[in-house]
């Protein structure tokens, strides 16, 4: 790898530290291409990603910026998994782990704060952003459905009384 391409992965390594919600960072010693192929697609299906970094590269990139305590993160054989939610990498990844003894949770990075094991694996817990939008909009249409409801209540129980005195005069 020349200079040049040295600067484009560290500019490009410093976008991914400034725009993700979170980075988990992980080992991934051992992990058969398949696997690494499986755990890429399932990260792609949720809009995150994951990719293979230089620790050298990533200790650069990350030299002045807010999180750059966790450099100390960065050693043997590393990837980092990150996507624009703070919660969709870290859930998935720590899914993946589950399933994979070669695949290792190291910590994260969320912000300027770094995160150890349990930080992440507290992180997935946390439902996503599109499951929270979801809820919100639950909870602001429930009370418009109750007062249709109740509005309508009335209107319907004189259909009622309307319908028996028609049937009464039939009869």
């Amino acid at each position: 790898m020349d200079r040049a391409q040295k600067q484009a992965q560290i500019g490009m390594l410093k976008d991914v530290f400034a725009s993700a919600g979170a980075v988990v960072v992980t080992h991934n010693k051992g992990l058969t291409v398949a696997e690494m192929t499986d755990l890429r697609l399932r990260l792609r299906k949720e809009g995150a990603a994951y990719k293979v970094v230089k620790n050298t590269l990533v200790q650069k990139a990350l030299a002045g910026m807010d999180g750059e305590g966790a450099s100390d993160l960065f050693k043997g054989p590393v990837g980092i998994a990150y996507a624009p939610d703070p919660v969709s990498a870290a859930k998935i990844a720590t899914a993946f782990a589950k399933d994979n003894d070669n695949f290792e949770i190291i910590g994260g990075l969320m912000g300027a704060d770094v995160l150890d094991k349990k930080g992440v694996a507290s992180l997935a817990t946390l439902p996503s952003l599109d499951q929270l939008r979801a809820k919100i909009v639950g909870l602001l249409v429930a009370p418009a459905t109750k007062i249709a409801g109740i509005a309508q209540a009335p209107a319907a129980q004189l259909a009622r009384v309307f319908s028996a005195y028609a049937a009464k005069d039939a009869a």
